[in-house]
C-alpha cells in the first residue's frame, strides 16, 4: 500500500491530534484520505470493525466511488498524518493508476466477504433461523448492480451511446 503515496504528492498533508473525526458515519464529504502516519479507527455504528496503521491506506474511498454519505466513522486513534483530497472524484480522475490500485484493493475486499459468506452459507443451510438467510445475501451481494452503471470513460464513451 506505501507504494499509492508516490502518486499522492500533488495533495494537501494534513494532521490530526488522537481523538479527531477524519470522516462522520452518514455525512457527505466528497474528502479522500491516504493515511501517512499514525493510526485511524474504523467505526460502524457503536462497533469497532478496523484499526488501521499502514502508510497508504485510504479512507472515504467508498463515499466518493458511489457518490453516497460515508459509511463509517473514521477516527484519529494516534496522532495522524495524511494526505486529503478535498475532492475525491477529481484526484481519482487525475490518477487512474490509484483508482486501478483502488479496484483490485476493493476486489479483494469483496473476494475476501464473498469467501465468508460462502463458508457461512455451508455451514448454516440447513437452519431455519435468520443465518439461514446468508444464501440470499450472498445472491443480492454478488448479483446487485446499480442500474445507472454506464461503462465507458470520458476518453473512451461507451460506444453504445
Amino acid at each position: 500500500m506505501r507504494e499509492i503515496l508516490n502518486y499522492c504528492a500533488d495533495i494537501p498533508i494534513e494532521r490530526f491530534e488522537a481523538g479527531a473525526v477524519l470522516l462522520e458515519e452518514g455525512k457527505w464529504s466528497g474528502r479522500l484520505f491516504i493515511l501517512e502516519d499514525g493510526e485511524v479507527e474504523v467505526d460502524r455504528g457503536d462497533t469497532t470493525v478496523a484499526v488501521v496503521g499502514e502508510p497508504g491506506s485510504m479512507f472515504g474511498e467508498m463515499s466518493v466511488l458511489l457518490d453516497v454519505p460515508h459509511t463509517a466513522t473514521v477516527r484519529a486513534a494516534t496522532a495522524v498524518t495524511a494526505r486529503v483530497a478535498e475532492d475525491g472524484t477529481a484526484f481519482m480522475r487525475r490518477h487512474p493508476e490509484v483508482a486501478f490500485f483502488l479496484a483490485r484493493l476493493l476486489a479483494q475486499r469483496l473476494n475476501a466477504a464473498t469467501t465468508y459468506l460462502v463458508d457461512l452459507k455451508q455451514q448454516f443451510e440447513g437452519h431455519g433461523d435468520h443465518l439461514g438467510m446468508v444464501g440470499e445475501v450472498l445472491d443480492a451481494l454478488i448479483h446487485q448492480q446499480e442500474e445507472d452503471f454506464i461503462p465507458g470513460s470520458d476518453r473512451e464513451p461507451d460506444p453504445r451511446m
